[in-house]
Parts: structure tokens; sequence; C-alpha cells
């Protein structure tokens, strides 16, 4: 930074830690950057669910109650304006930032755009996602789409800045605005430190394969299911364990009763926890739907398996499918169940070692550092902030 003064960074999010998720990681990283950067950072976001762990940084949080749904998530019209519409006056009365930075959805997009106008300081928008494609892909309401994606335009086009999560997302963010918005790949990453292959390894007895997300249209987790349930009685010594929740979570635990215990879901845990259960993996599973308006994103659950040595079986599209193949991180295949349970008997027949573990990690730390992530966009905003 030139400036002698410590920029004020206020970062706003429905999603921050303790909470797990990649939008809570991402954006951690991302004041951490800040802070690093020697920026004065506060962030606004939500009460953490109760269960979660303690957080307490040497940064502001103000955090306020949000409505959730029956998963915990803060997901849903209802939810959404639960968050946007009390953090607007947050943010509005709040301490007066050099520059704002809100994350998806456009509602809360538009909040801080508003805000922000009337404060006349900028904003950057931190885009993981395009939210009108998705609307698009997952069979939203036609009327619907069209406003989201007036919305969500005019939100990318105000924003000083936006930082994109990867090549894909910013080639829809320039088509979607005609090339309008002043767009910074910061790429996308995993927390190396937490995911690492060194540490407490999971052992139940059994050989088993984790998925760890959520669990909706987009993901497709269900291929998952429905691939395992055809070699379950083959191998009796394997399960497949799910964590996340997702609007498809009930449907899976229904389709998969027949598999008994062989079939185990459980909540979204912390990222060293669910390292652990990586470090003991046959594999660790991952997918994008194709169709569902996200055949560009990173799924970043793969690199955070692979990051704690567990190879990946990526099923669908995005370029995580081309970066497994080219550099052999597992097995990538179609959005098929048959596909994907044979990508599973391959990996039961053909385990890993330590080493070859070891250099999975190892390759995700020099490509994919979520450090690195956190301190492109630090620099970003800051720009932003200093009008560049």
């Amino acid at each position: 930074m030139t400036d002698a003064k410590p920029k004020k960074v206020t970062v706003v999010s429905r999603l921050y830690a303790p909470e797990v998720g990649a939008a809570a990681f991402r954006l951690k990283a991302l004041v951490d950057g800040l802070m690093d950067a020697g920026a004065k950072v506060s962030v606004v976001t939500t009460k953490a669910p109760k269960d979660s762990k303690p957080f307490r940084p040497s940064y502001a949080i103000s955090r306020w109650p949000v409505l959730r749904d029956a998963g915990g998530n803060v997901r849903g019209y209802i939810q959404y304006l639960s968050f946007d519409i009390p953090m607007f006056f947050r943010v509005l009365f709040g301490a007066r930032p050099d520059v704002f930075v809100v994350e998806p959805p456009p509602t809360s997009g538009l909040a801080v755009m508003v805000a922000a106008r009337l404060r006349r300081v900028p904003f950057v928008y931190f885009s993981a996602d395009v939210s009108s494609s998705a609307a698009r892909g997952i069979g939203v309401n036609n009327a619907v789409v069209a406003a989201v994606t007036i919305l969500e335009r005019s939100i990318l086009t105000s924003a000083a800045t936006v930082l994109a999560v990867s090549a894909g997302v910013e080639t829809e963010i320039a088509e979607l605005t005609r090339d309008q918005a002043h767009v910074v790949n910061v790429g996308t990453g995993v927390d190396t430190t937490a995911f690492s292959p060194v540490g407490l390894v999971k052992e139940i007895g059994k050989r088993f394969f984790v998925y760890a997300g959520t669990m909706s249209e987009i993901q497709g987790a269900g291929v998952f299911v429905d691939a395992f349930m055809t070699i379950a009685d083959d191998y009796p010594d394997v399960q497949l364990v799910m964590f996340g929740q997702g609007v498809e979570l009930a449907e899976l635990k229904a389709r998969s009763a027949d598999c008994g215990s062989q079939v185990q879901f459980f909540a979204p845990k912390e990222g060293t926890e669910i390292a652990q259960w990586h470090r003991g993996a046959v594999a660790n599973l991952a997918s994008v739907r194709p169709g569902k308006g996200y055949d560009f994103a990173f799924a970043t659950k793969a690199l955070a398996g692979l990051s704690a040595g567990a190879p990946v079986i990526y099923s669908g599209v995005g370029p995580m499918h081309d970066l497994v193949t080219e550099h052999d991180l597992g097995i990538a295949c179609a959005w098929d169940p048959d596909a994907v349970a044979a990508a599973m008997r391959t990996m039961l027949e053909n385990s890993v070692d330590s080493k070859r573990r070891r250099e999975l990690s190892q390759w995700v730390s020099e490509n994919y550092s979520l450090e690195a992530v956190g301190a492109t966009g630090a620099e970003a905003v800051l720009n932003a902030a200093l009008g560049r």
C-alpha cells in the first residue's frame, strides 16, 4: 500500500467463519490477505449456527440473527431477505469504510450497491458464480431469470471491481455485462494448512469414499449414491460417507436406504475434521452436473480432498474435469452412475500409497493455495479503495 493511512474495508457476507463452506473459507482468506496488507477490516455477517466452534479473530465481526432452512442453510428468498434487509441498514449507518466487499446472492449485492452509492463509497463484488446462469440452469421461472439477469448485470457493472474465481466465471461475467465490468480473476484454492496429508487419519474398520459438500441440483451428488448402490453388494467392506446439506439431502437418504449402514450421512464438519476422513479415504468425490447453468464452475471440494492426500473421482463438467485428467489426480468421468461405479471399482482395486498422497497434496499447494487467492483478492480490493 502506498498510503500511510490504513484503508478501511467492510466485508459483507451471509456466510463467514466459523461456518463451513467454500464461500466462508474464501472470504476468510481474503480478510487474512487484507490484514496482512495492513488494512483495517470489519465483517458484517450472520450469527453462526449454535454448534459452531469458537472463532475470535483480531478484527471486528458484526453478527445478526438470520433465518435458516431446515438444513441450516441461508438459502432461498425469505432466508436471503432476512439477512439483506437488516444488513442494508447496518451497512448504511455503520462506520464508513474506504471500500465495501460483498458476495452473492444478487439481493445482497443490490443492498450494498445502494448503500455504497448513498455513502459515496466504492464496492467490490466477489463473484464465485453467476446467479442468473444458475437460475436458468435449474429451471427457474423465465420472468424471475430475466429479473435476476437485469439485477446482476447492474451490480456487476456498478462495482469498482469484480473478483472472479476462475476463467470460466470471468467469461460468464464478460458475456453478461458485454465487457462493461472490471474483472480480476483471483483464482480458487483451498486451505492447505487445514487440508494436509499430515495429521490424524480416520479409521472406521472399513474402506470408504468421502463426499464433503453441498447436495443440490447443481452438484448432482446423487450420482455417487446411485453408483455406489450398484457396487455395494460386491464390496461389503466399503462405505460411502456423505458430509453436507442441501435440497437433495432428504431424497438421497431415502434413495440409499436399501444399502443400510454402507451409506452414511453426516452434517457439515470443519475442515480439519474432514481432512482426517480424506486422509483415510479410498478417494474423495466431487461433481458438477452438466446443463444446470454451472458448467464453468470450479469444484473446490475436489481440491480440498486432494490437498489432504485423497485422489479424486470427479464426475461431470467444469475445469476440474480436465485438471484431473491432465495431472493424473484420480479419475474424471461423465456425470453417469455407470461411469462413476467403474471409477469406484478401479480405485478400490488400485489404492494409492502414502508417497502418492503426498505428491497430490504438494500439487495443490503449488497451484491452488487459498492463501495466494486471498493475497491476490486483497490487492484488487485495495486498488479499488484507491480508485485504481
